[in-house]
């Protein structure tokens, strides 16, 4: 990956690309392991549950990390868990999310994360207003930035992540599963931007990553009206990538995700990696600089130990037996 970041630098003029590639594949995080928590028998009926790593151990743990196992390795959970307040953002949450970004991003055994909810009908009901309200005026801007900068982690992971949306996904909600690559939600899932109602303005990259994914008038009107769409109309309008029909237990989504993750496990690690930096900075630049990108990006899966591996299982006819690197 260092390699990687040497051939962005070939870029000239272009440092504020390299800047960002530099967040893409970060220094190392620090694993804290977490003993069970109240709820492991929900946890235990997904599949192939895992390790799980976060804060101290509580009552109820607020986020959830979980490495699934057998077919499913490589696949990494991210479960938000705060029942009592609809999974509210609020410092503790952000504090845990940034931790299990840090480590993630520099586990070469991480292929997928998933985020998603296990509180039932609810993704993410946005930041917590109740925390919010007993903060001091000048804690609230300090607050904003740290969900602002968790969430931009989190879009800055190197390999492909996917919101699962099975309930409601409002303000911040809707703001994390927008820096996710992939996003699949329920067709009774509710998405929105809803601060213009109470006259704030989406704060933790809602006003940049909704046009970007919509377009900018419709982006525009979603804002102004804080208008709140199902999974239907989300996907009509490009919010989301599929729609499922929900099932009994409440996770038709997750189990979308779970699948599509499956189908990202065969290819090569490095390259996956490579590919989501090429077109992450590409897509912020003008054609010419984004083909220049590319080709810095592609000349990294040149010399790497999957590139001679894919091919030699090609030459082979079998499945190709990738480690990363």
């Amino acid at each position: 990956m260092a390699a990687a970041l040497r051939g962005l630098g070939l870029l000239q003029g272009r440092a504020r690309v390299a800047a960002a590639a530099g967040a893409s594949f970060g220094r190392s995080g620090r694993r804290v392991t977490v003993r069970a928590g109240a709820a492991a028998a929900a946890a235990a009926a997904l599949p192939s549950a895992g390790r799980s790593y976060g804060s101290d151990a509580k009552e109820e743990e607020e986020l959830r990390v979980r490495y699934l196992d057998d077919e499913h390795k490589g696949i990494v959970v991210l479960g938000l868990n705060r029942s009592r307040a609809k999974n509210a953002l609020n410092k503790n949450i952000l504090k845990m999310m940034s931790k299990a970004v840090d480590t993630l991003k520099s586990d070469k055994n991480v292929r997928t994360v998933i985020f998603r909810s296990e509180v039932p009908g609810i993704f993410c009901a946005g930041a917590d207003l109740k925390e919010r309200a007993k903060m001091h005026a000048s804690e609230v801007g300090s607050f904003v930035s740290k969900a602002r900068a968790t969430i931009n982690e989190m879009a800055n992971l190197p390999v492909p992540t996917i919101a699962a949306i099975d309930g409601i996904a409002l303000g911040g909600g809707l703001e994390l599963a927008l820096a996710c690559d992939i996003r699949v939600a329920a067709s009774t899932a509710k998405m929105g931007l809803v601060e213009t109602k109470l006259a704030i303005i989406p704060g933790a990259g809602g006003t940049q990553r909704l046009p970007r994914t919509i377009g900018v008038s419709l982006a525009k009107e979603l804002i102004f009206s804080a208008r709140v769409v199902d999974g239907d109309e989300a996907k009509s309008i490009g919010l989301i990538s599929h729609v499922v029909e929900q099932n009994e237990a409440g996770d038709a989504a997750y189990r979308r995700a779970l699948a599509l993750a499956r189908e990202f496990l065969p290819q090569g690690p490095v390259a996956m990696r490579v590919a989501k930096l090429a077109i992450n900075q590409g897509m912020e630049v003008d054609l010419v600089t984004g083909l220049a990108i590319e080709e810095a990006c592609y000349a990294q899966t040149i010399p790497t130990k999957d590139r001679i591996e894919g091919l030699l299982a090609f030459k082979e006819k079998r499945p190709p037996r990738y480690k990363g690197e």
